[in-house]
């Protein structure tokens, strides 16, 4: 059941001895009501699409006073997010509402002058050709944590959400700042960001009543405090890296030290608190949610299951998988290649169009809400055959047309952390799977996004040892 005057979609799930159909809200039938399409998406933006919203296609409506374009079909999402990126490079005002409290002026909802100063810092301090740099801080801390897995007793239930983020927290952790979490840290930011969306306001009235920047985000005594919890952490590793004369080479380090050619600046105390805080939440909570939805996917597909431990067990043999494996590891790929397309991390893509312009045949306004779905995108019948399907095959023999796969968006604002995140899903996956089954406990599956898409309430799970 949901609030007065919304009615929760049904859950479909299905599977058949060599078919899974994981779960999603079934399609709605007719439009949403006013009522219904306000109470839906502060429940979960992912629940009152129709049918039909599931094709590529571009739409346009009206919530109260705002224009609202559609734009999910490959060429128009080529022209918001690539050739007329100018026009809608700025985040949609909910979004920048919703984390301006959290990362400041960090470079997911920045946009102009300060966006391109910063951009390139980032970048280059994550940029693919410096991934064998983060070798070591991925392996030691994945099989630290297997170990930790291994102490537990047999039978013993966990939640694979809250467990993957504790994994991916430490690795970014050493990987941005360089050294380890405090203790009880990484436990305190994976709560606090769970409370934050849990009760964020990711719909903000104010944008559609006719406010063009939305209404401040007025958070209650939980979010406030969950707020200030991420805050001192961020706060204390970044306090403890710039005092400290280790000379490691970390993510933070570089930001540290990289100067801006044209600028000749260094980032200040401030910049580098909010980039630390984008890297360090977008950077833990992506891949944690593609590794929680991975376990549920192989659980219920066997035969994806089998050939994953078969292609893990072929590479390595007796030793651990390593860093060096994953070039080797197609099939784990092609699982989170899979895993991402069915569960996007972040589902929807909102963008402000700073003037007026046409996408297709639509008359844009200036300041409309613009709107590219990876959920329906990937979901796409005219896309993909059998969408709604867990395929991982489908990734192995040809790479999607493009614009229509883009879990880490595309163009000027493509994911600066993509190949770090891939890298990591694909090495965490293969070490834990190499050691351990993941079986969810049975409790019913519902994927919900407020910013991020996870599973509601978590995913329980035991574990069953392979070797």
């Amino acid at each position: 059941m949901g609030g007065w005057g919304y009615q929760r979609p049904r859950m479909i799930e299905r599977r058949g001895a060599d078919f899974f159909e994981p779960a999603h809200p079934e399609p709605r039938t007719r439009r949403a009501t006013l009522v219904e399409t306000v109470l839906g998406a502060r429940h979960s933006l992912i629940s009152n699409w129709m049918e039909k919203s599931y094709a590529s296609g571009c739409d346009s409506f009206r919530i109260m006073r705002r224009q609202i374009v559609i734009a999910n079909r490959p060429d128009a999402i080529r022209q918001v997010l690539v050739t007329d990126n100018a026009i809608f490079e700025r985040k949609g005002p909910p979004v920048r509402r919703a984390l301006e409290g959290v990362i400041g002026k960090g470079l997911f909802i920045s946009d102009g002058p300060l966006w391109a100063e910063r951009r390139p810092l980032v970048a280059d301090a994550v940029h693919k050709n410096r991934l064998a740099a983060f070798a070591a801080p991925m392996e030691s801390v994945t099989a630290e944590f297997a170990e930790r897995w291994a102490a537990l007793p047999a039978g013993a239930t966990r939640d694979a959400q809250a467990d993957m983020a504790a994994l991916t927290a430490e690795i970014i952790t050493r990987a941005v700042f360089g050294a380890q979490l405090r203790a009880g840290a990484a436990r305190a930011v994976i709560e606090g960001f769970t409370q934050f969306q849990d009760r964020v306001d990711s719909f903000n009235i104010g944008y559609f009543l006719g406010l063009d920047e939305g209404l401040r985000v007025r958070h209650g005594w939980r979010v406030r405090r969950a707020i200030a919890g991420l805050h001192r952490t961020i706060e204390q590793v970044v306090e403890d890296h710039l005092a400290s004369d280790s000379g490691e080479d970390s993510l933070l380090s570089r930001l540290v030290s990289h100067r801006d050619d044209e600028h000749h600046r260094k980032l200040g105390v401030q910049a580098l608190h909010d980039e630390a805080a984008t890297l360090f939440l977008a950077g833990h909570e992506t891949t944690a949610t593609t590794l929680t939805w991975a376990w549920y996917l192989l659980a219920n597909a066997p035969w994806a299951e089998a050939r994953l431990h078969e292609e893990i067990d072929r590479v390595a043999g007796d030793r651990p998988i390593g860093f060096a494996d994953v070039p080797k590891l197609s099939w784990c790929r092609a699982v989170i290649d899979e895993t991402m397309r069915l569960y996007p991390p972040i589902p929807i893509y909102s963008r402000q169009a700073s003037r007026a312009a046409k996408i297709g045949d639509i008359e844009v306004e200036s300041q409309a809400m613009v709107l590219v779905i990876p959920w329906l995108l990937h979901r796409a019948r005219d896309l993909w055959q059998e969408p709604n399907l867990f395929r991982p095959e489908r990734f192995l023999a040809n790479r999607p047309a493009p614009f229509s796969y883009i879990p880490f968006s595309v163009g000027p604002r493509v994911c600066a952390g993509a190949s770090f995140g891939m890298t990591e899903a694909v090495l965490c996956l293969a070490m834990l799977a190499q050691r351990f089954v993941v079986r969810p406990t049975g409790a019913p599956v519902v994927p919900i996004c407020r910013l991020t898409l996870r599973p509601e309430g978590g995913l329980p799970v035991t574990l069953e040892r392979r070797h």
